[in-house]
């Protein structure tokens, strides 16, 4: 028992020192990276007092962000803020992997649903304002910026998020309420195949029917209770093919094949006769994915590049 106690006593008192240092000590990588002897920069072998050479390293490592005298409260800050940056960043590029990957573009061409427009206007903020503080923290003067590596990286990916929260903009106020405005469907009985793009028009919404497709089957779920104005528990919506995400679902087939039955699903025209309005969606809503994976490469660039 008392071994197991100085045990987490020693990890914690390592915590302790590495969240809060009392001082800054030189290290042999510094001198690994440089292939100069201590002397160099230090004035005694113990550390302590700077050389000119160590205070010009230490202004060139201030210079690309990799240095930075702050206190330890602000260390517990400064990790929190770039705990939450992070963590909304997955989030916010999980939702757009998710969309393109499971549930196609084709799944908001109608508009965006509320919910996903929430989730990422939400992660538009919590980005921009953990962001801020960390930019501040790591770039110590705009010349950074072009001067060092790391800066100009970062540099990069704040202008692809500039991109992508300006496409969110279009998105969210011109170009989904277009979407949204089309025409009525025609009338149920007198359809008995639909391609995706036709189904899309029977999202329930407005007092439209609500129709889904299940394996090249298109089901009315108008009548469900689950099925309010076209939405089920808020993940997924009517108008579109939910044969994949039926697979994560915690019932099975037979709640949607004892559903009535008015169609079949067919494959799209060859050629789609697409609106400005939806080319303009395509086109934001496949740049946006490859945004996500551009700025995955510029934070592996920092990590191991």
């Amino acid at each position: 028992m008392q071994i197991a106690s100085k045990r987490y006593l020693w990890i914690l008192s390592f915590l302790f020192s590495a969240i809060f240092p009392a001082l800054s000590y030189s290290t042999p990588e510094y001198a690994e990276q440089t292939g100069f002897e201590c002397q160099r920069c230090h004035v005694e072998l113990t550390g302590g007092k700077l050389t000119k050479a160590g205070e010009d390293f230490k202004e060139n490592l201030r210079m690309k962000g990799q240095y930075r005298p702050l206190r330890p409260f602000q260390k517990v800050v400064r990790l929190f803020i770039g705990y939450l940056h992070l963590l909304t960043a997955i989030a916010w590029f999980g939702t757009i992997l998710y969309v393109h990957i499971l549930l196609k573009p084709a799944y908001a061409a109608k508009g965006l649903p509320k919910g996903e427009l929430i989730l990422g206007w939400v992660g538009i903020l919590l980005l921009s304002g953990t962001g801020i503080p960390l930019t501040i923290d790591r770039i110590p003067s705009l010349e950074a910026f072009y001067t060092t590596r790391f800066g100009i990286l970062l540099g990069i990916k704040i202008f692809i998020f500039l991109l992508m929260a300006l496409s969110a903009t279009l998105v969210t106020f011109v170009i989904g309420p277009k979407l949204r405005k089309r025409g009525p469907p025609p009338p149920a009985q007198k359809k008995t195949t639909f391609t995706l793009e036709e189904l899309s028009q029977f999202d329930g919404i407005g007092g439209k029917p609500a129709y889904i497709a299940y394996k090249d089957k298109v089901y009315d779920v108008s009548s469900g209770r689950f099925w309010v104005e076209g939405n089920h528990v808020r993940k997924h919506h009517a108008g579109n093919d939910l044969t994949e995400a039926l697979g994560m679902a915690p019932h099975g087939e037979e709640k949607i094949i004892g559903l009535p039955l008015v169609g079949e699903l067919v494959p799209s025209k060859a050629k789609l006769d697409r609106s400005p309005h939806e080319r303009v969606f395509y086109f934001m809503a496949y740049m946006n994915l490859i945004f996500v994976f551009l700025i995955t490469f510029i934070i592996a660039l920092w990590r191991w590049g």
